[in-house]
């Protein structure tokens, strides 16, 4: 074989692998298209939105320079070589559309989906009384990914498709990174606080770390322990308090179903008005504290306590064997529950705080419906994903109203 023919096939060999890097890691639970299918069907047919304002222009830093490998080198020092690679790449998907969505999907959702918690971090905890839970930050997260899809799904065809099915894709795939650091904790290296887009960070997640709720502490290095033994032992004992993927997968059918109807309720709200969006943001962000009253008295273990149960789907198998009443005394662990009578003043400023985020959500809908579909897309460019995407952050959510 010719040293030619070697080196043309390293290229190939060199596309493949940059390819299958490059690609969103199948899901080991289930697969998050089936389920968005439905929700996304309708984006082919979306009218493109007329912007009323012109979105100044998007701020462009330059990308940190690498040094090139001897490949690189040597294939765009041959035209021939060069354009062998051009046609591999293309046949492998690279500079498709689609390619284009899943690159700008995974910037929009690192930068206004799965930071947003964290960003208003005292309003969540403190207004909404959502404790610093992996579930509470779903709840956030999950309300934000909604505000991106309506935009989406605005986009021209195949634009809109693409994009919330990348978007999606990206969401679902961390959640399940997220929930495996905290029930298999030791099975995920620790998250990089600010992850590569262009390719997977050194833990090999391309998502961000968040420090709203708090994740098993990892092992300490095996050089602090004192003996080899004493360092197997605790890693013996890491590995059994590790949750089965059983577990792992029930949670994730728990977590779909949530998005769903969160999604489902929020578009309703939008169309039929605040009233019945304030009831969707009650029900599925706050908890629908105070659904069975408020001023419960004390229960008979001596403590007062309630919480919504929601019958359908999860661990709910046949709804007719549930005792409601029963079930609604038990804690599942979320931290959202009816405040007790000693805190019973806080329904006071309910009102108030449902009218701060349904005008939150509808400034916020409102904003990025007066914006072009190009500053939602970007300039689908490889390496130039998160141009104008600081332009499209959040604003304000506590002087909202």
């Amino acid at each position: 074989m010719s040293s030619h023919q070697l080196l043309v096939r390293q290229v190939v060999r060199s596309a493949q692998k940059a390819r299958a890097h490059d690609k969103v890691r199948a899901y080991r639970l289930f697969n998050v298209r089936a389920i968005s299918s439905s929700v996304t069907r309708s984006a082919a047919a979306a009218p493109k939105l007329k912007s009323t304002s012109t979105p100044p222009p998007p701020s462009i830093e330059p990308a940190p320079q690498r040094e090139q490998s001897w490949l690189t080198t040597k294939v765009k020092s041959s035209p021939l070589l060069f354009s062998i690679f051009l046609s591999v790449a293309r046949g492998l998907g690279y500079g498709s559309p689609q390619q284009f969505a899943n690159r700008r999907a995974l910037v929009l959702y690192n930068t206004l989906c799965a930071t947003r918690a964290d960003e208003a971090s005292a309003f969540w905890r403190e207004e909404c009384a959502l404790p610093p839970t992996f579930q509470s930050w779903f709840a956030i997260t999950n309300l934000h990914v909604w505000l991106l899809t309506v935009r989406l799904r605005a986009l021209p065809a195949p634009h809109g498709i693409q994009h919330v099915q990348g978007l999606i894709d990206h969401f679902f795939q961390d959640v399940d990174e997220r929930l495996r650091a905290v029930l298999q904790p030791g099975v995920l290296p620790p998250r990089s606080s600010s992850p590569n887009i262009s390719s997977a960070a050194e833990d090999g997640s391309h998502y961000p770390h968040s420090s709203f709720y708090t994740i098993p502490s990892p092992l300490a290095d095996k050089s602090t322990f004192p003996s080899a033994k004493a360092y197997q032992e605790a890693l013996k004992l890491q590995k059994r308090s590790r949750a089965p993927e059983k577990l792992i997968t029930r949670q994730m059918k728990i977590f779909k179903e949530q998005w769903a109807g969160m999604g489902m309720s929020l578009d309703l709200g939008l169309v039929k008005g605040d009233a019945e969006m304030a009831a969707a943001v009650w029900r599925n962000l706050l908890g629908a504290r105070g659904a069975s009253g408020i001023g419960l008295g004390q229960e008979g273990n001596g403590s007062s306590y309630r919480r919504a149960v929601n019958l359908v789907g999860g661990l709910v198998e046949d709804v007719k064997k549930v005792d409601v009443e029963k079930e609604e005394l038990k804690d599942d662990n979320s931290g959202v529950h009816d405040f007790p009578p000693s805190e019973i003043d806080r329904y006071i400023g309910y009102p108030e705080l449902m009218v701060t985020l349904v005008s939150y959500i509808r400034r916020e809908s409102l904003r990025l419906e007066r914006l072009e579909g190009s500053a939602i897309m970007g300039p689908r460019r490889v390496g130039r994903e998160g141009e104008g995407v600081q332009n499209l952050k959040w604003g304000d959510i506590e002087n909202a109203a």
